[in-house]
């Protein structure tokens, strides 16, 4: 491998209708780092390969993946595209021996992110998934405040995370009404969120949950059209964590005045709360309390912070902070990045969701 690991992303273009998290997160986020070079950009046509590619500083261009994977100087490849698309792509990606980076969710339901982390783990292969909310500098602290035992003995937790529906969209965002494409408030900002939490505190062994759609129809911004929507957009489930701790959570796509993403978080000894507008994207602010004290703001030391101090706030930020975890995984095969296998764990935890609303039942998680 080269000094730099040298990345070629799939889905990232300077032109308009898509949704632009590509060009707008992970290539900032690759550009900030010591650690990579963005050596190759592949888009759907000729022409706008190379307008991304001149754009983000890229040396190589291609409108066929299976150049792009085949080419020696591209040592990982990141897919950003559409749900949909993954499986496809993930799977060239692997069957030509290169390591991957796939956006959240990894794919369009639970078979077929398992399919995917199989097929790296035979390979011998790293991979990435796009949580990168648990690499959150405020995430990563309050995981190890609540590992060293400062708030004690973890007790109850409340999470809700509330999102605006935005029910006038158009081709770039419409296709997420669709549930079968695996896009939706429960996957993506409850997706975030409920692997943050897991990260912080440990895995579900059962849950218990409604799974919902209150908002079903959307209009197309372009054409005007109502377009039918199937997605879910509310959930509203009970579980337990490995540690005992009693969990309420909430996933609400709401018409306005969302109110972002809170996480309370109550021990014995004290008591943790994470907000943030959206904890994928970040910031996220963390405060805390011992004993009967006034909640105060628990800053994250500099060590948590893996990207260089001069790196741009926005969206790349915690893409980056991920995208600098993987790097040794990369490197020694070794990492604490979140893979494959942790995709499909918590894309277990939301098939165990929606089964729990089609039966009506308790659904045990081991």
């Amino acid at each position: 491998m080269a000094e730099k690991i040298r990345v070629g992303i799939v889905g990232a273009t300077v032109t308009p209708g898509g949704s632009g998290w590509g060009a707008n997160a992970h290539v900032p986020a690759l550009q900030a780092l010591p650690d990579y070079e963005l050596k190759a950009i592949c888009t759907a046509h000729e022409d706008t390969a190379k307008a991304s590619a001149e754009e983000f500083g890229a040396a190589l261009a291609f409108h066929d993946m299976s150049e792009m994977v085949a080419h020696p100087e591209v040592d990982l490849i990141a897919v950003v595209v559409r749900v949909p698309k993954h499986k496809e792509l993930v799977t060239a990606a692997i069957e030509a021996k290169k390591p991957v980076c796939c956006e959240w969710p990894l794919g369009a339901h639970l078979a077929e992110a398992s399919e995917m982390a199989d097929a790296a783990n035979a390979a011998g292969l790293p991979s990435l998934v796009g949580l990168q909310a648990q690499s959150a500098p405020a995430v990563m602290y309050a995981r190890d405040i609540i590992a060293n035992g400062d708030i004690g003995e973890v007790v109850s937790v409340n999470a809700r995370v509330i999102v605006n529906a935005i029910p006038v969209r158009g081709d770039g965002r419409i296709w997420q009404g669709i549930r079968k494409n695996g896009a939706n408030p429960m996957t993506i900002p409850g997706g975030h969120a409920i692997d943050a939490l897991c990260h912080m505190l440990g895995e579900f062994t059962e849950i218990s949950a409604r799974v919902t759609t209150r908002i079903g129809m959307w209009k197309h911004a372009v054409t005007g059209d109502d377009f039918p929507v199937d997605a879910p957009d509310t959930v509203t489930a009970v579980g337990v964590l490995e540690g005992g701790a009693e969990v309420s959570y909430q996933v609400a796509s709401v018409p306005q005045n969302a109110s972002g993403t809170r996480m309370e978080i109550y021990g014995h000894k004290g008591t943790l709360v994470l907000t943030s507008n959206s904890v994928n994207i970040g910031p996220s602010q963390l405060q805390q309390a011992v004993g009967d004290a006034e909640m105060t703001e628990a800053v994250p030391p500099n060590s948590y912070r893996l990207i260089p101090t001069e790196m741009a706030a926005g969206p790349g930020r915690n893409v980056a902070q991920a995208y600098a975890r993987f790097a040794a995984a990369m490197r020694s095969g070794s990492s604490n990045a979140p893979d494959f296998g942790d995709a499909v764990r918590r894309h277990a935890l939301i098939d165990a969701m929606e089964r729990s609303h089609e039966s009506g039942q308790v659904i045990k998680l081991t």
